[in-house]
C-alpha cells in the first residue's frame, strides 16, 4: 500500500492522538509515522503545510513542538467518524430530498463549493443542478443555501409513486455497479483479518499497520455511498457485509494497536468510537 503522509498523520490523529491529551509531541508524531516509513523531513514539511492551513496549532515546550488539533479539524474529524462509524438503514418513505440550484456563471467557485458540500452529505447528481437523496435532509440544505448567498438553492421533498421509477432514479444519481464491485474486492481483501483470537495476538505495530489500512481503504466508500434504503438496493447488495465485516476487524486490533500508540507517545490512548450496526 502506498502510504500518503499527509492522510496519515490526520488518520493517527483521528483514530488514536485525539484521545491522548491534546497535544502530541513532534518527536513522537514523526516515530509513528516511522513506522510507515515516512521520513522525518516528510513528516515535519507535511505538518507545517497543515499548521498554516489551520488544521493544527503549535506551542514551544524547551526544545520540543507540540502539535494539537484545531477546533475546526477536531470538527471535521467528528463529521468524518459519524460517516464512517454510524449507519443509517431508514425505513424510506418513497420520498427523495431534492436540491436544485443556480448560479452566476461568473460564480464558478460558488457551484463547485455546492457540488462538494451536497455530495459530502451524501446527495448523488442526477443533472447538472439537481442532486437527490433518499433521505431527509432538507435542514442541511437549507443550510447550505444560507452559506452561498449568491446562488438560488431550492429544497424540495418529492416522490414519483413508483418504486421501479425511483430505483433507476438510484442508478442515474450513483455509479452503484462500481460502488458494489468495490464493496466485494473489500471483503475478499479482508475476511481473512476477521479473526478474533489471531487478531488478539498480533504484535502492536503489525496491528496499527493492519488497522491503519482498512480504515485507509474503507473510509472512502460512506463518502461514494447513499446508504440506499432496503427498498432502493441492488439485489445482494454487499454494503452492509462490507460494513460489518470493517467494525469487526477494526475493533479486534484496537487494543494492540492503541497500546502500540501509547507506548510510542508515552501516555494512554482512549479508545475511540466503534462501528454502530
Amino acid at each position: 500500500m502506498q502510504w500518503k503522509p499527509r492522510a496519515l498523520i490526520l488518520d493517527l490523529f483521528g483514530d488514536y492522538l485525539r484521545y491522548a491529551g491534546g497535544e502530541v509531541r513532534l518527536a513522537d508524531i514523526t516515530e509513528l509515522l516511522a513506522v510507515f516509513d515516512v521520513e522525518a523531513a516528510t513528516v515535519r514539511v507535511n505538518l507545517s503545510r497543515l499548521r498554516k492551513e489551520g488544521w493544527f496549532t503549535t506551542r514551544r515546550v524547551g526544545r520540543e513542538t507540540l502539535y494539537a488539533l484545531t477546533p475546526h479539524l477536531l470538527e471535521i474529524l467528528d463529521e468524518g467518524r459519524e460517516r464512517i462509524f454510524r449507519r443509517r438503514d431508514e425505513h424510506w418513505e418513497g420520498r427523495w430530498t431534492m436540491a436544485i440550484y443556480q448560479v452566476p456563471e461568473s460564480e464558478r467557485a460558488v457551484r463547485e463549493q455546492l457540488r462538494k458540500q451536497l455530495a459530502w452529505h451524501g446527495f448523488g447528481q442526477l443533472s447538472p443542478s439537481t442532486w437527490l437523496s433518499p433521505h431527509d435532509l432538507m435542514l442541511e440544505v437549507r443550510e447550505i443555501a444560507a452559506e452561498h448567498p449568491l446562488a438560488k438553492v431550492d429544497a424540495l421533498w418529492c416522490g414519483t409513486d413508483d418504486l421501479q421509477e425511483d430505483r433507476e432514479l438510484a442508478g442515474r444519481c450513483w455509479d452503484l455497479d462500481q460502488l458494489g464491485a468495490d464493496y466485494r474486492q473489500f471483503i475478499r481483501t479482508y475476511s481473512a483479518f476477521n479473526n478474533e483470537a489471531g487478531n488478539a495476538r498480533r504484535d502492536g505495530r503489525e496491528a496499527l499497520l493492519e488497522r491503519m489500512r482498512i480504515i485507509g481503504d474503507f473510509r472512502r466508500f460512506p463518502f461514494r455511498d447513499p446508504y440506499l434504503p432496503l427498498e432502493l438496493q441492488p439485489a445482494e447488495w454487499p454494503s452492509s457485509e462490507a460494513y460489518q465485516l470493517f467494525g469487526a476487524v477494526h475493533r479486534q486490533l484496537g487494543p494492540a494497536a492503541t497500546g502500540f500508540v501509547s507506548g510510542i507517545i508515552g501516555q494512554p490512548v482512549g479508545q475511540g468510537e466503534e462501528v454502530v450496526a
